[in-house]
Protein backbone atom coordinates (compact mmCIF):
# COMPACT_ATOMS: atom_id res chain seq x y z
CA UNK A 1 0.00 0.00 0.00
CA UNK A 2 0.85 3.82 -0.49
CA UNK A 3 0.23 5.93 2.53
CA UNK A 4 1.09 9.84 1.85
CA UNK A 5 0.89 12.70 4.34
CA UNK A 6 -1.69 15.00 3.70
CA UNK A 7 -3.43 18.40 5.49
CA UNK A 8 -6.99 19.48 4.80
CA UNK A 9 -7.52 23.34 5.05
CA UNK A 10 -10.86 24.11 7.30
CA UNK A 11 -11.99 27.52 8.54
CA UNK A 12 -8.41 29.12 8.75
CA UNK A 13 -6.79 25.63 9.96
CA UNK A 14 -4.46 23.34 8.92
CA UNK A 15 -5.29 19.62 10.21
CA UNK A 16 -2.74 16.49 9.72
CA UNK A 17 -3.77 13.35 8.31
CA UNK A 18 -2.62 10.09 6.41
CA UNK A 19 -4.20 8.68 3.25
CA UNK A 20 -3.79 4.94 2.56
CA UNK A 21 -4.43 3.39 -1.12
CA UNK A 22 -3.99 0.25 -2.04
CA UNK A 23 -1.42 -1.12 -4.43
CA UNK A 24 -2.46 -2.23 -6.43
CA UNK A 25 -5.84 0.17 -6.39
CA UNK A 26 -8.73 -1.04 -8.39
CA UNK A 27 -9.72 2.03 -9.45
CA UNK A 28 -12.50 3.08 -8.65
CA UNK A 29 -12.66 2.14 -5.44
CA UNK A 30 -14.24 2.10 -2.23
CA UNK A 31 -13.12 4.98 0.15
CA UNK A 32 -13.64 4.88 4.05
CA UNK A 33 -12.74 8.14 6.50
CA UNK A 34 -11.58 6.96 10.36
CA UNK A 35 -13.10 9.43 12.37
CA UNK A 36 -11.21 9.69 16.00
CA UNK A 37 -13.12 9.65 19.29
CA UNK A 38 -12.83 13.20 21.63
CA UNK A 39 -9.37 13.12 23.30
CA UNK A 40 -9.15 11.98 27.02
CA UNK A 41 -5.31 12.10 27.75
CA UNK A 42 -2.35 14.72 26.00
CA UNK A 43 -1.37 13.83 22.76
CA UNK A 44 1.57 10.90 22.49
CA UNK A 45 2.85 11.00 19.26
CA UNK A 46 4.06 6.90 19.80
CA UNK A 47 0.29 6.21 19.56
CA UNK A 48 -0.24 4.89 16.49
CA UNK A 49 -3.60 2.67 16.66
CA UNK A 50 -5.55 4.98 14.61
CA UNK A 51 -2.68 4.18 11.81
CA UNK A 52 -2.81 0.24 12.62
CA UNK A 53 -6.64 0.47 11.58
CA UNK A 54 -6.51 2.46 8.97
CA UNK A 55 -3.48 -0.13 7.13
CA UNK A 56 -6.10 -2.85 8.13
CA UNK A 57 -9.04 -1.43 6.15
CA UNK A 58 -6.40 -0.15 2.99
CA UNK A 59 -5.56 -4.04 2.95
CA UNK A 60 -9.11 -5.24 3.01
CA UNK A 61 -9.30 -2.72 -0.22
CA UNK A 62 -10.33 0.51 1.25
CA UNK A 63 -8.93 3.73 0.30
CA UNK A 64 -8.89 4.94 3.80
CA UNK A 65 -8.18 8.54 5.64
CA UNK A 66 -7.45 9.49 9.11
CA UNK A 67 -7.19 13.26 10.19
CA UNK A 68 -6.83 14.67 13.08
CA UNK A 69 -10.07 17.05 14.33
CA UNK A 70 -9.11 20.49 15.62
CA UNK A 71 -7.50 20.23 18.48
CA UNK A 72 -6.44 16.90 18.57
CA UNK A 73 -3.26 15.11 17.42
CA UNK A 74 -0.66 17.57 15.04
CA UNK A 75 -4.00 19.34 13.62
CA UNK A 76 -4.38 23.16 14.97
CA UNK A 77 -7.61 25.04 16.47
CA UNK A 78 -9.57 24.06 19.56
CA UNK A 79 -11.68 21.28 20.10
CA UNK A 80 -15.28 21.94 19.00
CA UNK A 81 -17.94 19.86 18.26
CA UNK A 82 -19.00 22.70 15.52
CA UNK A 83 -15.82 22.45 14.44
CA UNK A 84 -15.61 18.73 14.33
CA UNK A 85 -18.42 19.19 11.40
CA UNK A 86 -16.74 21.67 9.72
CA UNK A 87 -13.48 18.95 9.54
CA UNK A 88 -15.77 15.90 8.74
CA UNK A 89 -16.89 18.24 5.94
CA UNK A 90 -13.60 18.88 4.55
CA UNK A 91 -12.53 15.24 4.37
CA UNK A 92 -15.40 14.34 2.55
CA UNK A 93 -14.54 16.94 0.34
CA UNK A 94 -10.95 15.47 -0.13
CA UNK A 95 -11.96 12.16 -0.54
CA UNK A 96 -14.47 12.93 -3.33
CA UNK A 97 -11.60 14.84 -5.26
CA UNK A 98 -9.73 11.48 -5.66
CA UNK A 99 -10.27 10.10 -9.02
CA UNK A 100 -9.69 6.96 -7.70
CA UNK A 101 -12.65 6.91 -5.52
CA UNK A 102 -15.72 5.22 -6.33
CA UNK A 103 -18.25 7.91 -5.49
CA UNK A 104 -20.90 5.41 -4.51
CA UNK A 105 -19.08 3.87 -1.81
CA UNK A 106 -17.64 6.68 0.40
CA UNK A 107 -17.96 5.01 3.86
CA UNK A 108 -17.46 6.85 7.54
CA UNK A 109 -16.56 4.86 10.54
CA UNK A 110 -16.33 6.83 13.72
CA UNK A 111 -15.51 6.23 16.70
CA UNK A 112 -17.75 7.49 20.49
CA UNK A 113 -17.57 11.74 19.89
CA UNK A 114 -15.95 11.22 16.18
CA UNK A 115 -18.77 8.63 14.98
CA UNK A 116 -21.79 11.39 16.80
CA UNK A 117 -20.17 14.24 14.39
CA UNK A 118 -20.32 11.50 11.74
CA UNK A 119 -23.87 10.77 12.38
CA UNK A 120 -24.54 14.15 12.26
CA UNK A 121 -22.43 15.10 8.85
CA UNK A 122 -23.89 11.69 7.29
CA UNK A 123 -27.52 12.80 7.84
CA UNK A 124 -26.55 16.27 6.21
CA UNK A 125 -23.90 15.04 2.88
CA UNK A 126 -25.86 12.49 0.78
CA UNK A 127 -22.17 11.60 -0.74
CA UNK A 128 -21.82 9.17 2.64
CA UNK A 129 -22.97 6.46 1.12
CA UNK A 130 -22.92 4.09 4.54
CA UNK A 131 -21.77 4.68 8.20
CA UNK A 132 -20.53 2.28 11.09
CA UNK A 133 -20.72 4.19 14.56
CA UNK A 134 -18.38 2.90 17.16
CA UNK A 135 -19.44 3.31 21.00
CA UNK A 136 -21.50 6.20 19.20
CA UNK A 137 -23.52 8.79 22.33
CA UNK A 138 -27.10 9.01 21.60
CA UNK A 139 -26.75 12.36 23.36
CA UNK A 140 -23.82 14.40 25.95
CA UNK A 141 -26.11 15.10 28.44
CA UNK A 142 -25.24 12.32 30.74
CA UNK A 143 -21.68 12.88 29.66
CA UNK A 144 -21.26 16.80 30.21
CA UNK A 145 -24.34 18.62 31.75
CA UNK A 146 -24.59 22.00 31.33
CA UNK A 147 -22.73 22.54 34.96
CA UNK A 148 -20.31 20.43 33.99
CA UNK A 149 -18.98 22.90 31.06
CA UNK A 150 -16.50 25.01 32.35
CA UNK A 151 -14.98 22.04 34.17
CA UNK A 152 -15.15 20.38 30.57
CA UNK A 153 -13.05 23.42 29.31
CA UNK A 154 -10.53 23.62 32.03
CA UNK A 155 -9.58 19.40 31.86
CA UNK A 156 -9.73 19.74 27.77
CA UNK A 157 -7.19 22.61 28.51
CA UNK A 158 -4.38 20.46 30.77
CA UNK A 159 -4.47 17.83 28.05
CA UNK A 160 -3.55 20.62 25.62
CA UNK A 161 -6.49 20.09 23.49
CA UNK A 162 -7.96 23.64 24.05
CA UNK A 163 -5.08 25.50 23.06
CA UNK A 164 -5.85 29.27 22.60
CA UNK A 165 -6.20 31.21 26.13
CA UNK A 166 -9.15 33.49 25.08
CA UNK A 167 -11.30 30.24 23.45
CA UNK A 168 -14.05 29.25 23.42
CA UNK A 169 -15.55 32.90 23.23
CA UNK A 170 -18.71 31.71 24.79
CA UNK A 171 -18.67 28.96 26.90
CA UNK A 172 -22.40 28.87 26.78
CA UNK A 173 -22.61 28.32 22.55
CA UNK A 174 -19.01 25.52 22.65
CA UNK A 175 -21.41 23.61 24.95
CA UNK A 176 -24.46 23.99 23.10
CA UNK A 177 -22.19 22.38 20.08
CA UNK A 178 -22.35 19.58 21.70
CA UNK A 179 -26.45 19.07 21.64
CA UNK A 180 -26.93 20.62 17.84
CA UNK A 181 -25.04 17.74 16.91
CA UNK A 182 -26.12 14.92 19.56
CA UNK A 183 -26.80 12.11 17.30
CA UNK A 184 -30.60 11.06 18.61
CA UNK A 185 -31.70 13.87 16.73
CA UNK A 186 -30.17 12.88 13.20
CA UNK A 187 -29.57 9.30 13.02
CA UNK A 188 -33.32 9.07 11.55
CA UNK A 189 -31.99 10.87 9.00
CA UNK A 190 -28.96 8.25 7.69
CA UNK A 191 -31.40 6.16 5.65
CA UNK A 192 -31.94 4.92 3.15
CA UNK A 193 -28.01 4.75 3.42
CA UNK A 194 -27.09 1.94 5.91
CA UNK A 195 -26.65 2.43 9.61
CA UNK A 196 -24.36 0.47 11.40
CA UNK A 197 -24.04 0.65 15.48
CA UNK A 198 -21.45 -1.92 17.33
CA UNK A 199 -21.43 -1.53 21.05
CA UNK A 200 -19.26 -3.12 23.93
CA UNK A 201 -21.91 -4.13 26.63
CA UNK A 202 -19.13 -3.68 29.34
CA UNK A 203 -18.34 0.14 27.90
CA UNK A 204 -17.39 2.14 30.92
CA UNK A 205 -17.90 5.68 28.91
CA UNK A 206 -20.85 5.35 26.72
CA UNK A 207 -23.19 2.85 28.26
CA UNK A 208 -24.66 0.41 26.07
CA UNK A 209 -28.28 1.94 26.53
CA UNK A 210 -27.05 4.59 24.00
CA UNK A 211 -26.67 2.27 21.28
CA UNK A 212 -29.69 0.92 21.62
CA UNK A 213 -31.61 4.74 22.23
CA UNK A 214 -30.11 4.50 18.58
CA UNK A 215 -31.42 1.94 16.93
CA UNK A 216 -34.83 2.33 18.16
CA UNK A 217 -34.46 5.71 16.70
CA UNK A 218 -32.88 4.91 13.49
CA UNK A 219 -34.67 3.46 10.07
CA UNK A 220 -34.21 0.79 8.31
CA UNK A 221 -31.43 -0.16 7.08
CA UNK A 222 -30.00 -0.42 10.27
CA UNK A 223 -27.65 -3.19 12.27
CA UNK A 224 -27.10 -3.21 16.14
CA UNK A 225 -24.27 -5.70 17.24
CA UNK A 226 -23.50 -5.49 20.93
CA UNK A 227 -19.86 -7.09 21.79
CA UNK A 228 -20.10 -9.29 24.46
CA UNK A 229 -17.82 -7.98 27.56
CA UNK A 230 -15.93 -5.06 25.06
CA UNK A 231 -15.43 -1.52 26.69
CA UNK A 232 -15.44 1.47 24.73
CA UNK A 233 -11.83 1.35 23.03
CA UNK A 234 -13.77 -1.00 20.39
CA UNK A 235 -10.89 -0.20 17.83
CA UNK A 236 -8.95 -2.50 20.06
CA UNK A 237 -11.28 -5.22 20.15
CA UNK A 238 -10.68 -7.79 17.23
CA UNK A 239 -14.28 -8.85 17.16
CA UNK A 240 -15.79 -5.52 16.86
CA UNK A 241 -13.22 -4.78 14.46
CA UNK A 242 -14.01 -7.70 12.36
CA UNK A 243 -17.60 -7.16 12.61
CA UNK A 244 -17.27 -3.83 10.78
CA UNK A 245 -14.76 -5.15 8.49
CA UNK A 246 -17.31 -7.35 6.89
CA UNK A 247 -20.24 -5.19 7.31
CA UNK A 248 -18.63 -2.50 5.58
CA UNK A 249 -16.96 -5.39 2.37
CA UNK A 250 -20.59 -6.65 1.67
CA UNK A 251 -22.30 -3.47 2.17
CA UNK A 252 -20.11 -1.73 -0.50
CA UNK A 253 -20.57 -4.80 -2.76
CA UNK A 254 -24.27 -4.67 -2.83
CA UNK A 255 -23.69 -0.96 -3.28
CA UNK A 256 -21.68 -1.43 -6.29
CA UNK A 257 -23.82 -4.30 -7.47
CA UNK A 258 -27.01 -1.85 -7.68
CA UNK A 259 -24.98 0.84 -9.58
CA UNK A 260 -24.23 -1.28 -12.16
CA UNK A 261 -27.63 -2.85 -12.74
Amino acid sequence: METKQIYLEVDGLKLAGELYIPHPVNSPAPALCICHGIPATPYDPADRGYAVLAQRFCSAGFITLIFNFRGAGRSQGNLDMTGWSHDLQAAIDFLSSLKEVDKTCLCLLGFSGGAAVSVYVAAHDPRVSLLAACACPADFTSLMSKEQTHSAIQHFREIGAIRDADFPPSAERWSDGFETISPIHWVDSISPRPLLLVHGDADEVVPVGHAHKLYQRAKEPRDLVIIPNALHRLRLEETAMATVEDWLKAKCKALSYDSKH
